[in-house]
């Protein structure tokens, strides 16, 4: 058992304060003296620990000490054969997992409500996606989990693909039966990537759903950020036993940068020593205050802020109670239109809003006096803004028609058409509300009635519009000469 109270990184940086080096090395700011501005505004004890990798403080591509050490403490912490520390954010997480797995033309099993992260990297590595659509509720309009069955059918029909991956949960709370997809592809002899951005807290309360450790799966990133009180963009990318360790930090390598953080390094150490050490604790304090609000919100009337009642054993087969999603289609109102309100009318800043609900992000730094203030708002939009629901869209997932893989449609020989006339055309590009980051249109999918419609109704009540080139969403890039499923690459190959 490694002693889960120290931080050696952390410990490692103390000491290297301690010794007074005086730095000719990078960054410039040659801890803060050089910067006077920024010095004022992040702070001095900030500034000191902004260094280079040097040898007393080891080096995130080739660990042999401290960060050496950290990784193994926290792999114990999380009950992983390895854990790499990752400056990049989930999303270099992520791709390291489909990099270590796939190759140009291997496949790969998916729900579609992936993050654009996964679609990105099958861009670049040439992997074959195989989606699995997710079921629909179509009342709150969120995508829900993977159905085993479905997978089971994806895995018979391509028995060549390398791997499945897993959202667990989606950012709504939604999981899927993972130990159940984890053994299912096992047998076939696939490998399976877990993205568990938005389950941190899984590892440390025991009430919670399933880990992808504990699942047995052979790898997941894991967004210590997120619900885990680290800093933005700092993350921990896990492994089985049956995956290389020296073949993922190589993965890693190829894109995570060579001049590690260590103010994301120190921030994942001393927050995996937090958690190791009272994780049961913060997360118990989580629970309650979500449970608190998710109560006094149904109270309200109208609002919907579902919970473990959703469970059906399958499409929805757990469900993550720390997560506050709260439908808001009976108040009238599309949940980006009270995100809007609580940020511009009541100065709270909710994690995002969609066409049909609103995700508070309640975590370890949270308190109840927030939560009032949250429940308080929320009963005075709906007195002062409720308004008639019938002709409000509730979709939030419309199933795509796969007919390029992202690689070959994304490098295609394009054009810029105008969106009302792409109509028909095959996508070579992305666009998505941002967040929570899954595509509305990816590359090399069929560009429908609905989904257009979707878009302008989406851009109508002042969802964010990001990924395609035109930031003003004007004009949408298509492959060249190509309409609909005639000329399909995936279509006519399958």
């Amino acid at each position: 058992m490694l002693d889960q109270s120290r931080a050696p990184i952390l410990e490692a940086l103390e000491k290297m304060k301690i010794d007074r080096l005086v730095p000719f090395d990078v960054p410039g700011h040659k801890h803060g003296k050089g910067n006077p501005d920024l010095t004022r505004f992040l702070g001095e004890q900030c500034l000191m620990v902004d260094v280079n990798s040097m040898k007393m403080l080891d080096n995130l591509c080739h660990p042999v000490s401290v960060i050496k050490e950290a990784e193994d403490i926290a792999a114990e912490a999380f009950g992983a054969a390895h854990a790499y520390f990752m400056v990049g954010g989930t999303t270099s997480a992520v791709q390291s997992m489909v990099l270590s797995v796939c190759k140009r033309g291997d496949k790969i099993i998916l729900p579609r409500n992936v993050h654009r992260s996964v679609i990105n990297i099958m861009i670049l590595c040439g992997a074959i996606p195989v989606y699995v659509n997710p079921d629909m509720n179509h009342v709150l309009g969120i995508a829900l989990g993977m159905r085993l069955s479905e997978v089971e059918k994806a895995i018979a029909e391509n028995p060549d693909a390398k791997a499945v991956l897993v959202n667990n949960p989606t950012y709504y709370g939604i999981c899927s039966n993972l130990k159940g997809i984890t053994d299912l592809a096992h047998a076939h002899g696939m490998k399976v990537l877990v993205d568990e951005a938005h389950g941190t807290q899984f590892y440390f309360d025991r009430d919670l759903p399933i880990t992808a450790m504990e699942a047995g799966a052979d790898m997941a990133a894991v967004s210590m950020h997120k619900s885990g009180g680290s800093l933005t963009q700092s993350s921990f990318l896990l492994i089985g036993p049956k995956m290389s360790e020296g073949h993922v930090r190589q993965i890693i390598n190829i894109t995570q940068t060579t001049s590690g953080s260590y103010l994301l390094m120190s921030s994942l150490d001393i927050s995996r020593r937090n958690l190791a050490l009272h994780g049961q604790e913060v997360f118990d304090k989580v629970k309650d205050m979500v449970e608190y609000a998710r109560r006094e919100i149904n109270l309200i009337g109208d609002y919907y802020a579902y919970s473990k009642e959703l469970v059906n054993g399958d499409s929805v087969y757990d469900f993550d109670i720390t997560k506050l999603s709260v439908n808001t289609l009976p108040v009238g109102l599309a949940g980006i239109e009270v995100y809007d309100l609580l940020r511009d009318e009541y100065d709270i800043q909710t994690e995002f809003g969609d066409l049909g609900n609103v995700l508070a992000y309640v975590s370890v730094g949270d308190r109840p006096r927030d939560i009032e203030r949250l429940v308080s708002a929320l009963a005075e939009i709906r007195r002062l803004y409720k308004r008639d629901s019938s002709s409000l869209m509730t979709a939030e997932y419309i199933n795509p028609r796969v007919l390029y893989s992202p690689q070959d449609a994304f490098y295609s020989d394009k054009q810029a058409l105008p969106i009302e006339q792409c109509e028909n055309a095959v996508c070579a590009e992305f666009v998505m509300c941002y967040p929570p980051g899954i595509p509305i249109l990816a590359p090399g999918e069929l560009i429908t009635r609905d989904i257009l419609d979707y878009i302008v109704y989406a851009k109508e009540k002042g969802c964010s519009m990001t990924g395609p080139e035109d930031m003003m969403l004007g004009k949408l890039n298509v492959m060249k000469g190509i309409r609909s499923a005639a000329h399909s690459g995936l279509e006519n190959r399958a």
